[in-house]
C-alpha cells in the first residue's frame, strides 16, 4: 500500500480538528452574595433546635378546667395530677410561677372495628361429614363502638410553646368502679411517653 494513501485520511482527520467547536465554555458572573453574608454568624436554619431539657420542668398547673363531660371534671382533673406525680412533676405553689401548665381533655368518639372468626372443619383440624376436610370460611363482622379519647398537653410557661402532647382511649363500658379504672389506666398510657428518650 503507498504510503500516500495512508497519510490522505490522515491529513483528513487532522484537518477536521482544526475545524470550529461548537460546545466552548462560556463563563457567566458569579450570583450576588445573600443578605445574610453582610452578618457573618450562624445560621439558625442550618442546624436542628437544641434538645429540650425535660429535667428543667418540676412543677405545673392547669391552663383551665378540663373540656368534655362535665361528669369527668375533677376525677379527671385527679387521676391526671396523680399522674404527673408519677412522672416527677408536682402542683406549683400557690403564687408561684409554674414550669408547665397543663391541658387536658376528654371527648367521645367513634371506632369502627372488624372481627372475623373461621367456620368450617378443616380450619379446626376436624373433619366435616358433609364437605370432607374442607377449608375454613372467614366471615368478618364491622361494628362501631363509642370510645372516650383522653389528651394531655403540656406547655411552657414562660413561652406558652408545646413541650409535650399524648392521647389515649377507652371504651366507656362497666361500671362506675370499672370505667374510673379504665379511666385511671388511659391517662397512664397517655402520659406513660413523658419524658421522651
Amino acid at each position: 500500500m503507498s504510503p500516500r494513501l495512508i497519510l490522505l485520511p490522515l491529513l483528513a482527520a487532522l484537518a477536521a480538528c482544526q475545524s470550529h467547536n461548537p460546545y466552548i465554555a462560556t463563563a457567566l458572573p458569579a450570583p450576588p452574595a445573600p443578605a445574610q453574608a453582610a452578618h457573618p454568624g450562624l445560621d439558625p436554619g442550618a442546624y436542628p433546635a437544641a434538645p429540650l431539657d425535660y429535667g428543667r420542668y418540676r412543677s405545673w398547673n392547669w391552663t383551665g378546667t378540663p373540656s368534655g363531660p362535665a361528669s369527668y371534671g375533677t376525677p379527671l382533673q385527679d387521676t391526671v395530677s396523680q399522674q404527673l406525680d408519677q412522672q416527677g412533676l408536682r402542683p406549683a405553689r400557690p403564687g408561684a410561677m409554674p414550669d408547665l401548665r397543663v391541658s387536658v381533655s376528654l371527648s367521645s368518639e367513634q371506632r369502627t372495628r372488624q372481627v372475623t372468626d373461621y367456620y368450617g372443619g378443616g380450619y379446626y383440624g376436624g373433619y366435616d361429614p358433609w364437605y370432607g376436610g374442607g377449608m375454613a370460611v372467614p366471615v368478618t363482622r364491622t361494628y362501631v363502638v363509642q370510645v372516650n379519647v383522653v389528651r394531655i398537653d403540656l406547655l411552657d410557661a414562660r413561652d406558652h410553646q408545646s413541650v409535650w402532647s399524648g392521647a389515649a382511649e377507652y371504651e366507656p363500658r362497666g361500671s362506675q368502679s370499672e370505667q374510673a379504672k379504665a379511666l385511671r389506666e388511659a391517662v397512664r398510657k397517655a402520659l406513660s411517653g413523658y419524658p421522651p428518650h
